[in-house]
This record gives structure tokens, sequence and C-alpha cells, in this order.
């Protein structure tokens, strides 16, 4: 296909999904029923300039990354999602490989629990999505390139983009650490031909020696619900309980952070939320 059929579809899916579906508040003075530039921008992590260029077909080539994040972004289904690769000119994504497809009713969950700082990871623990309060609590994961998103390289990794978002755990983060890496072990058995899966690993082994003792330990680490205490730069200490949910056969893992309702830590949350608005 032409890159003029790539800005096509992108445009009629975005004219085709309704902000709120996207977890955007509609206001009564919107014209359009769909998505604007600007929103599909940041629901992909993308500049609103370069969407722009690509439903004009100015920009050539996007990367396997951004398309898929647009087909996050817009909701496709999977074989909507492999057109728009193949409009890209790009193989679209193989089963053999990690698979960075969120399904809708899983992307519906996310929109729909507004209040909860929410997060959608592939079973490498790259981001996939993530709403406003994981934002709020977290920081803005759209700083970063889309193949930096990845929980593994922000807890281990020594680039400047990983230490820009790495989570400031204060309790039993050597659990939740080795629950990562345990998972990242399974992540390669199931996925032996994942180069990009392989080179991660090989990377952060060489980059961390503490990652590189927990690989070699094979010992099962499985996810528990934990508290966990958050040095957050505008309200201080804030404790939360972290659940990590998996979704089967979609290979994905939830994170949520959630607090007791009336509690200080809940105000916490509500006031992080409203100031990042």
């Amino acid at each position: 296909m032409a890159q003029t059929d790539f800005g096509d579809l992108l445009h009629r899916w975005r004219d085709r999904l309704a902000p709120s579906d996207a977890g955007l508040t509609v206001t009564s003075r919107r014209r359009a029923p769909g998505l604007r530039r600007e929103e599909l921008a940041m629901l992909a992590g993308l500049s609103v300039d370069y969407v722009i260029r690509l439903e004009h077909g100015r920009a050539m080539r996007p990367s396997a990354q951004v398309v898929g994040a647009l087909a996050r972004a817009l909701q496709l289904s999977r074989s909507e999602r492999d057109l728009l690769f193949t409009s890209a000119g790009l193989l679209p994504p193989r089963d053999s490989l990690v698979s960075a497809h969120v399904p809708d009713s899983v992307q519906r969950l996310v929109n729909r629990l507004a209040d909860i700082p929410i997060g959608v990871f592939a079973v490498d623990w790259t981001l996939l999505m993530w709403n406003r309060p994981w934002t709020a609590l977290h920081g803005d994961a759209a700083v970063l390139p889309v193949a930096e998103r990845n929980l593994a390289r922000m807890i281990f990794g020594d680039g400047p983009g990983a230490r820009a978002l790495r989570p400031s755990f204060s309790d039993d983060a050597g659990r939740f650490e080795r629950s990562i890496v345990a998972d990242l072990r399974a992540a390669v058995a199931r996925h032996p031909h994942d180069q990009s899966l392989r080179a991660m690993i090989d990377e952060l082994a060489g980059a961390s020696a503490h990652f590189a003792q927990l690989w070699a330990d094979t010992s099962p680490a499985e996810h528990v619900s934990q508290r966990k205490t958050i040095a957050h730069p505008r309200v201080g200490e804030i404790t939360l309980d972290c659940d990590v949910l998996d979704v089967p056969g979609a290979g994905l893992h939830i994170i949520t952070f959630t607090a007791a309702a009336g509690s200080e830590d809940q105000g916490k949350l509500d006031l992080i939320r409203a100031v990042s608005v």
C-alpha cells in the first residue's frame, strides 16, 4: 500500500473511536465524534506534528513500535492492526514474538477505572498502556522512546531514560525484582525466537550485576499483593497496595495501585490526581 493509505486508515479509525471509549472527557463544545489528532498523539505517546505528517503521507516508514502504539491507541482488532502494519510497509507481528496487542476489553477496563493508577505491560514488561493516575503517580512514560518504556530497563538499566522513571519503592523491592526477572525467564522460554527480548536480557545482564545474579537464580518467584511506599515529589511518601494481574490468553500483566477508602494515603492519591489534571 502507499503511504497515503496508511494516513487514510489513521484518519478513518481516529474518526471512529469515541473519546469516552478512550478514557477522555467529552465536552459539549466538541464538534467531531472521533478523536482529535492531538488526542491520538497523547494516547500513542507521539508528537502531534508527527501524527499530522503520518496522516498526510509526509512521514515515511514509521517504526514497528510507532505503528504498534497507534494500533493500541486506536483500539484496533488484530486484523486491523495487521492491516495498519502492512500499509506502513511492515510485516505484522508474528505469534512467535512477544505481543504488544492490548484487546479492546482490557483497554475499556483501564479507561473506566479512571481513579486507579493502572499500567498494562507485555510479557517482557514493556509498558503498553497507562492512564492519567499512573502518570501522576510515576511520571509520564511518553517522554521515553517507545522501545525504552520497559519496567525491567527502568529497574535494572543504567540509561538516563531508565533512571528518569525508575520506580522508587522502599518496601521489599527485592521480592518484586525477583518476580520481574522470573517473568522474563518465562517469556524467553515462551518466545525463544524473539531476538529483541534476548537482546534486552543480554543488555541488562551486562549493565547490572544484580540482574545477572537474579537471572542465574532459577528459583520460581510469583507475584503477590504488596504494600509499596513511593517517594512522590508532591506529597512525599505514599503507601499503596500494589497488585499484579495477568490476562489469560493475552500475555499481559496489569499493575494497579490502590489505597483504603478514607485513609491518609487515599487522600494523597486524590491530591496527586487533582494537581496533575
